[in-house]
């Protein structure tokens, strides 16, 4: 019965952590694809555009993923390290699929980089949870 009540108690917190993350998400990726497709019609190249405002949204998202959706009180330093390691292989994952979709394959960048965010979305979520702000990288806890 203890067991059970544990395994409750986890996708519980997983399942609010995951709705949180997805307000988030939500809110930056939509924003920033709103503002890919605006200055993508204006001919810019379409990864290089998606370079930029990789990196505006992945640092906006740090302190709400990091505070609100994962409650994470560890150390910030390496919070912010594993955070950037995280995004470059998001990034990575990200630049070829437009890659591979778009200069390979010719399938339209606008509906690969729509894909893509959810794809990229899924993989952070999971890295986030078990290796930025897991519980067990709680090496100090830091009051920021």
């Amino acid at each position: 019965m203890y067991s059970a009540q544990i395994w409750v108690l986890l996708l519980t917190r997983s399942l609010t952590q995951l709705l949180r993350y997805g307000m988030i998400g939500v809110v930056t990726n939509l924003s920033w694809y709103c503002i890919y497709l605006l200055i993508t019609s204006f001919g810019a190249e379409p990864k290089l555009v998606m370079t930029i405002l990789y990196l505006c949204g992945a640092t906006t998202s740090y302190l709400a993923n990091r505070k609100w959706t994962f409650q994470h009180n560890g150390y910030w330093v390496s919070s912010s390290i594993r955070y950037v390691i995280a995004h470059m292989m998001g990034y990575t994952l990200n630049f070829f699929l437009l890659l591979i979709f778009v200069d390979h394959y010719h399938y339209p960048h606008q509906w690969v980089q729509g894909i893509a965010i959810f794809i990229v979305a899924g993989f952070l979520f999971v890295t986030f949870k078990f290796f930025v702000f897991s519980e067990g990288f709680n090496e100090k806890k830091d009051s920021r």
